[in-house]
């Protein structure tokens, strides 16, 4: 089987950084400590000038849930149209409907905008009220892949809900795991799951550049990272999953 990793990360900077390490696509957000929100068109520029693997990016308002109001799914048809002049080679989309079913109008009318690119509905898949009818919806609708944990907080406890969906899937669409995959553990998700490709976030943190760091200003809420640490993806981690995978 020929594996495939695909490297979530927050920044232009680490979607090069993946790049160089040998990734064989990115999945470009920002907001990662909400689920993941759509890049600023800026970053979206920058990191597909700068990269030449895979570029996919979220398309998603806001964090929360994903049942849209009818301004929020005007912004995504206008995000997905500017991935799409900007040669952006995925989008990663999900709607559901109030009653956990995936909304069939809306997800088509985001792809039709997508145009050519290709199509993963992400985890809105695992707040989904019944995996295998959702499964079905999604092969209808024409998308590439579903990103899952499985509908669990991480994929090895989803494990057998993927390996059964792949299973049900046939090989109609691709089922990449993901969530709280880390190189330590991909070995034994790989086993667990039989899939092709996954989806991990592979971060290192690293002191800033500033010098002068007063420590009683803040510019997030409580819950916060420190002000003079920055992450960035892990050239050395992608690596070491890359080389898992080149093991199987």
């Amino acid at each position: 089987m020929e594996y495939k990793l695909e490297v979530c990360l927050d920044s232009a900077e680490s979607a090069i950084i993946a790049d160089k390490a040998g990734a064989d696509r990115v999945e470009l957000c920002e907001n990662l400590f909400g689920g993941g929100t759509t890049p600023s068109a800026g970053t979206i520029k920058i990191a597909r000038e700068s990269v030449s693997l895979g570029l996919h990016v979220i398309i998603r308002p806001r964090p929360g849930d994903f049942c849209y109001s009818e301004t929020e799914f005007k912004v995504m048809l206008e995000d997905i149209k500017y991935c799409r002049n900007m040669g952006v080679d995925g989008i990663v989309i999900g709607v559901l409907k109030e009653d956990g079913t995936v909304d069939m109008e809306r997800n088509a009318a985001l792809i039709r905008e997508a145009g050519t690119m290709s199509i993963t509905f992400h985890r809105a898949f695992d707040v989904t009220a019944d995996p295998y009818k959702a499964l079905e919806d999604i092969i209808q609708l024409g998308c590439h892949r579903i990103l899952t944990s499985g509908q669990e907080a991480s994929v090895l406890e989803g494990a057998d809900l993927i390996r059964d969906i792949i299973k049900k899937a046939d090989g109609r669409i691709i089922i990449m795991p993901g969530g709280d995959i880390t190189e330590r553990k991909l070995q034994k998700i790989v086993n667990e799951t039989g899939a092709s490709e996954y989806h991990i976030y592979l971060d290192q943190e690293k002191e800033s550049a500033m010098r002068y760091c007063p420590d009683h200003v803040y510019m997030g809420g409580l819950l916060r990272k420190p002000e003079f640490m920055n992450s960035f993806t892990s050239s050395a981690r992608v690596g070491s999953a890359l080389s898992t995978l080149s093991r199987k």
